[in-house]
């Protein structure tokens, strides 16, 4: 296939686009480009792109990408004019991603980590699209080490029968789908393995960690640790991971990429600046280890240092801020006075 015309903007495609990371990359995405966003809403929210469904360079398509689907048939698409351009370029990020909803979530899971990442490389391969495909530090399994940083060559080891190996092993497996795809049909395909990401558009009551802390401190109850006094983790605020992937995106970058912070945070001296921010009566409390609360690897980004000129610049302070008045205004409460943004 001979590369398309572009017309006036480039039309990218965007899997998982109504969740919490996707809707944050719809909308730089929408600045320069004609943006179609796919999503089933098995665990993507309808009203994190409500803002964008006016903008005639944005079109929402409700599809689950675990069934192939031919673009260039949608008559919503036509305004695109997909048969003559084509697809630019195509971001995965279609996974359901509800620790709460984990357990009735696997077969999906599963699927959506294997014919579904073949379904987007499918298109990928039609159109001669740019590729980023989002996978995730669960890949190098549980940290070993208080201090380990885990490099891109780091293998990894993860239980394959566990009770999370669909999602853990599933995000091997994908990885491998992807590899092999650059091998036979020389796709231009990037890996980028996010590390724990917060900000605005969390799902509230969803069992992650983040929004679980604001949420008890904000109902002045209890913030569970799942683990002990030195369970710690690292913070990533969402738009550091968004410049990430734009920076990436035209790069020849063709192996994976760690992309989180480099910043270990007690999860104790964590949930009391939550408290002390939310003047909250909350108390930090602990409890056993939980299925998705687990400690992860901390990432060695020297890679994203020198190949794309990127590091997190979002403070932790800032990036609360931000997520704490999204929170707030999700259970109708006021913002929180005071924010420097």
């Amino acid at each position: 296939m001979s590369k398309k015309a572009i017309f006036d903007r480039k039309n990218v495609l965007v899997t998982g686009g109504a969740g919490f990371i996707g809707s944050h990359l719809c909308d730089e995405l929408i600045k320069t480009s004609k943006v179609i966003c796919l999503d089933d809403f098995s665990t993507g929210n309808e009203k994190n792109i409500d803002h964008l469904l006016a903008d005639p360079n944005f079109e929402f398509i409700k599809h689950d990408i675990t069934q192939p689907i031919d673009l260039s048939s949608l008559v919503e698409l036509q305004k695109f004019k997909i048969e003559f351009q084509g697809i630019q370029e195509i971001y995965n990020l279609a996974c359901p991603t509800s620790p709460k909803n984990f357990q009735q979530n696997k077969i999906a899971t599963i699927l959506a980590l294997s014919a579904g990442v073949k379904n987007v490389l499918d298109l990928v391969v039609k159109y001669e699209a740019k590729f980023i495909h989002f996978s995730s530090s669960v890949i190098y399994g549980s940290r070993q080490d208080v201090n380990q940083r885990v490099n891109e060559s780091h293998i990894g080891c993860v239980n394959i029968i566990s009770e999370r190996s669909c999602y853990d092993e599933g995000k091997r497996f994908a990885e491998a789908v992807v590899a092999t795809y650059q091998q036979v049909y020389k796709v231009d395909a990037k890996i980028i393995r996010l590390f724990r990401v917060y900000g605005p558009r969390m799902k509230l009551d969803d069992a992650q960690l983040v929004p679980d802390f604001i949420n008890s401190a904000l109902d002045n109850k209890d913030l569970v640790i799942f683990g002990d006094e030195n369970f710690s983790s690292s913070f990533c605020y969402v738009s550091d991971v968004v410049d990430a992937v734009l920076k990436i995106i035209d790069t020849q970058l063709d192996c994976p990429i760690n992309i989180g912070s480099d910043v270990d945070i007690n999860l104790t001296d964590f949930a009391q600046k939550i408290i002390t921010k939310l003047e909250s009566k909350s108390k930090v409390a602990y409890s056993p280890s939980h299925l998705f609360i687990t400690s992860l690897c901390l990432p060695d980004i020297t890679k994203a240092r020198e190949e794309i000129g990127w590091m997190p610049i979002i403070t932790l302070d800032k990036g609360l801020d931000k997520t704490i008045n999204d929170l707030r205004v999700s259970k109708g409460l006021k913002s929180i006075r005071h924010v420097n943004f």
